[in-house]
């Protein structure tokens, strides 16, 4: 590469970083660590396990997405080194290490770029998300372990602490439904973007004459609610169930009627938690995915109402969104972005960074 094109290629980089530097406010957020800081210092701060885990847990993404920021910035600058060097001194090794550190900066600075993306009204929040089988029988069941296994997977990769509510399994393999949550800021942002239909094309290892079969499962991705967002709801509109928590194969995940199903009544939805030890905690939790989806109604109406006013009738993104083709290829594509990757089993093992990075920006492109 030409050394005047490296210095125009740096420049960029450079001007982009700037860019992002703009919208991140780095100064703004070392204010808001500061503070975070004085509050986890406080002697009383496990007085309330809880509060004191949201506030270390954003403590530590804040200081996180500062250290990453400074350190892809120091990068950029010592890049222009890396490259005089190794020309100055003709070493093609040198040269080869500097051009693999620059498409890693490019990489970094793309990935950084994403997140500057996220500035919906919701996009900072945590993530509820719940997968449901659809139409394809035991194939949509097991296809719905499957994506839940994948969006785990892909946490555990980010080191994204996730805990799962309640997750209903099917009479034969798989699950009809699961429900969990994603507890770090921008996991609403970055994963309302999988929302909608996912679509499974495979050799059914169910069907003892291998035939090839079709299997939906839906996913539903909703912002965690905040003290802020006053959902009331009147205990009289609500039907409380109790049962008895139960694991795949009827194992018994404890021997008391623990597990909490509520029952809206005004809106028919349903909600269920049954990870938690205690009624008490499985019902305080249940809840939390009831204010969620009462939250999320509300902003669809609001939603609607916008796109009346504007005279359009919404996009349509959310619906029918990513093929999985086992069969007779391989390949996995989303239908609203084009992006694809020829590694389903990669796909399914959590590598999905690059589905959601293409979602968002084709979301983003398609609000202006």
């Amino acid at each position: 590469m030409a050394v005047v094109d490296i210095s125009e290629e740096l420049k960029s980089l450079s001007s982009t970083m700037g860019s992002i530097e703009a919208v991140l406010d780095l100064d703004a957020l070392k204010g808001d660590i500061a503070v975070l800081e004085e509050q986890a210092a406080a002697p009383s701060l496990w007085d309330d396990p809880e509060a004191a885990q949201k506030i270390t847990s954003k403590l530590s993404h804040l200081q996180a997405e500062v250290r990453k920021a400074e350190g892809l910035r120091s990068r950029i600058d010592d890049l222009e080194v890396l490259f005089e060097l190794a020309e100055a001194e003709g070493d093609a090794d040198a040269l080869a290490e500097a051009e693999t550190e620059l498409e890693s900066v490019r990489k970094a600075l793309d990935e950084m770029e994403v997140r500057t993306l996220l500035s919906g009204e919701y996009d900072a929040r945590e993530a509820l998300v719940t997968i449901r089988a659809e139409a394809g029988g035991v194939d949509a069941a097991d296809f719905a372990e499957r994506l839940q296994r994948m969006y785990l997977r892909w946490a555990e990769r980010h080191n994204y602490k996730t805990e799962v509510y309640e997750t209903a399994y099917a009479e034969e393999a798989g699950i009809k439904s699961t429900t969990f949550a994603v507890e770090v800021p921008y996991a609403y942002g970055t994963l309302s973007v999988e929302q909608g239909t996912h679509r499974l094309v495979r050799v059914s290892p169910f069907d003892n004459q291998g035939r090839r079969q079709t299997s939906f499962a839906g996913v539903e991705v909703l912002p965690v609610v905040e003290q802020t967002d006053h959902v009331e709801i009147d205990e009289s509109d609500l039907r409380v169930d109790v049962y008895r928590s139960s694991g795949p194969g009827g194992q018994g995940v404890n021997t008391t009627d623990s597990a909490v199903r509520l029952t809206h009544l005004p809106t028919g939805i349903v909600v269920s938690c049954q990870n938690e030890r205690s009624q008490i905690q499985n019902k305080a939790s249940a809840m939390n995915v009831l204010q969620a989806k009462l939250l999320e109604r509300r902003r669809q109406e609001e939603q609607a109402k916008m796109n009346a006013l504007k005279g359009d009738g919404g996009n349509s993104w959310g619906n029918q969104m990513r093929s999985y083709v086992l069969h007779p290829y391989q390949m996995v594509k989303d239908l609203r972005t084009e992006f694809e990757m020829g590694n389903p089993e990669a796909v399914f093992n959590g590598e999905i960074d690059g589905f959601i990075e293409a979602g968002i920006r084709w979301r983003k492109q398609n609000e202006k």
